[in-house]
């Protein structure tokens, strides 16, 4: 795509934008002279012409009914890359209802949805609708989090829960997906391994909290279609020492830390695995059962 072809591209997102948002109250232009330089360059512009350097910012501002008594104010400010929308825009969400930490996983779960369903288009209007469609999860999530009852930690017993969750996928390609999953399970401290291609596998294994949040994030995520297969969940009662509650947890981990697996990848897209192999490193890890349980037959 062309310079001009990209600028032509976002003057006629932002056109699109004015005619659906048509106040100041619901969009606001923060660079006008960058539009008027797009607009400029769009019209009159042949093969010679310098495009400009800067580029159209503005505010999406909404007011989105979250099942409270007021609605919640949100606004996404949004700036073009020179290379938009061959490159995803830079969007930032603004709710005074999410903490940092929400507000920071609703960028990760946005970017990776439009990485995944608008890369090389325009995609100001689908991340606006995405917004809509999932901020009251982050919010429920953050309100959970703000009204849990905290734990006494004078109490002579505690229980605790181990968890491993097995997840299926109808497919795991996206790069941006494999990283998430990557990363998340180490920030949870969680342990196991997924195994990208089709279909798409997951395992995580650890304090049921952790395996709870990973979850959350992975399925809010587009895929085609993703559920929990089989979960284990394991009450863990101890007296308050915590570092007893973590050695009880290591104990009963199948997998070192969480890793990438591939099985000699083949077919056409090289997306497909070999099953005997799975199969083999599931027995080795002692939890082969789990092959029928994903796939209806006896692994051998």
């Amino acid at each position: 795509m062309s310079y001009l072809e990209r600028a032509e591209s976002q003057l006629a997102e932002v056109e699109l934008l004015t005619s659906m948002f048509p106040t100041q109250e619901e969009l606001e232009i923060t660079d006008q002279l960058a539009l008027a330089e797009l607009r400029d360059y769009v019209e009159g512009s042949d093969s010679t012409d310098s495009p400009p350097l800067s580029r159209p910012q503005f505010l999406i501002k909404q007011k989105l009914d979250t099942g409270s008594t007021e609605r919640t104010d949100v606004i996404l400010s949004c700036a073009y890359p020179p290379e938009y929308p061959s490159v995803l825009p830079e969007i930032t969400i603004r709710c005074a209802s999410l903490s940092r930490t929400q507000q920071t996983q609703l960028h990760t779960d946005l970017n990776a949805y439009l990485s995944e369903n608008s890369q090389g288009e325009v995609c100001v209007l689908s991340a606006v609708d995405w917004v809509k469609d999932n901020l009251q999860f982050f919010i429920n999530k953050s309100l959970s989090a703000a009204l849990a009852p905290k734990k006494d930690s004078a109490s002579p017993w505690l229980q605790e829960v181990f968890s491993r969750l097995w997840i299926y996928s109808h497919h795991i390609y996206n790069k941006t997906k494999r990283k998430n999953i990557l990363e998340w399970s180490k920030e949870l401290g969680l342990s196991g391994f997924s195994m990208p291609g089709k279909p798409g596998i997951v395992c995580v294994e650890g304090p049921q909290s952790a395996c709870e949040d990973f979850w959350s994030r992975v399925k809010v995520l587009t895929w085609k279609k993703i559920m929990i297969r089989h979960r284990e969940d394991i009450p863990l009662d101890r007296q308050g020492k915590d570092s007893r509650t973590v050695e009880c947890i290591d104990s009963l981990r199948k997998f070192t830390g969480f890793e990438e697996a591939m099985f000699d990848p083949h077919g056409n897209r090289g997306n497909h695995m070999d099953l005997g192999q799975l199969y083999q490193f599931l027995n080795e890890k002692g939890c082969c059962d789990i092959f029928q349980i994903y796939f209806g037959i006896e692994g051998r």
